[in-house]
């Protein structure tokens, strides 16, 4: 096997943009196949395995919902079975988004959902996609939410974090407001709303953390230069156990009131700080895109 051989597993529930991913990827000169059954996943591995080292295999596989429950379920024993035969350990990315959001996106686009056979309603047939998939979501190596995400942003978020990924973790900061949800997809929450906020003073209410005055506020306040200093220490103490943990993808996020200001002063300053070549940063501000 090729070591630059990679295996992306999409997987996640309808609606919450696995299309869009898988043909993302498939711009990015991936080989993509979309809803493979489960059960043909170990043989797949063993055909781009047998490729030959000569060769470069980049490859997606999409899985959802449409396959049996009993081989979903079977997922985290198929997964080991073709880790074993192949030497492979493909990354799996899950796409989630909340109820309202989906019901929304289906009732929009007019599409039926898969599992809405008979007199199933929407909302009941979303809560068991969600069921069937939790074995998928649970082995997941990056799940992105997607409730708040245009489809421009999600092509963004794939191409950053899984297109030209070399071994290095992939760190992203984001940035968030409370009052408009926590992100479910975050591996650390740090809660900034204690700190000065530029919201009250008139000339910088209308910039963002981005913005030099707004910085220059923020940096002279001990409060602030303490709070970034330990949330820095903090990633840095433990960035390098993921490391060894062979994890792949690391997001941090940052979340004041409304998500302008003190958030993505934070996730600015952090990034730089983390942007030395020994892991893969990125910074997404939700609330200002």
């Amino acid at each position: 096997m090729s070591e630059r051989t990679r295996l992306i597993i999409v997987s996640g529930l309808s609606g919450s943009g696995k299309t869009v991913a898988l043909h993302t990827l498939e711009d990015s000169r991936f080989l993509c196949i979309d809803n493979l059954p489960v059960t043909m996943l170990s043989s797949f591995g063993q055909h781009v395995t047998s490729l030959g080292p000569e060769t470069t295999g980049y490859y997606a596989v999409g899985v959802d919902a449409r396959n049996p429950m009993n081989d979903l379920e079977a997922f985290p024993d198929i997964l080991a079975e073709l880790e074993r035969v192949t030497g492979m350990r493909p990354e799996i990315l899950f796409l989630t988004a909340d109820e309202d959001t989906l019901i929304k996106r289906f009732s929009e686009t007019r599409r039926r959902h898969p599992l809405s056979a008979g007199n199933l309603p929407l909302a009941d047939a979303i809560a068991r996609e969600r069921d069937l998939l939790a074995p998928l979501q649970s082995r997941a190596d990056l799940v992105i939410d997607t409730t708040a995400t245009t489809l421009h942003q999600l092509r963004d978020l794939v191409r950053e974090r899984l297109v030209g990924h070399n071994q290095q973790l992939s760190l992203l900061f984001q940035s968030f407001g409370f009052k408009h949800g926590v992100p479910s997809d975050a591996d650390f929450v740090f809660d900034v709303r204690v700190l000065p906020n530029p919201h009250w003073e008139p000339h910088l209410r209308q910039q963002t953390g981005r913005d030099a005055a707004v910085a220059r506020y923020l940096a002279a306040h001990e409060d602030v230069e303490s709070m970034y200093a330990d949330i820095r220490d903090f990633l840095a103490r433990w960035i390098p156990a993921f490391k060894r943990e062979n994890r792949s993808y690391l997001t941090v996020a940052i979340g004041c009131t409304g998500g302008q200001h003190r958030s993505v002063y934070l996730c600015e300053r952090l990034a730089a700080h983390f942007h030395d070549g020994a892991q893969r940063v990125s910074v997404r501000h939700r609330e200002l895109s």
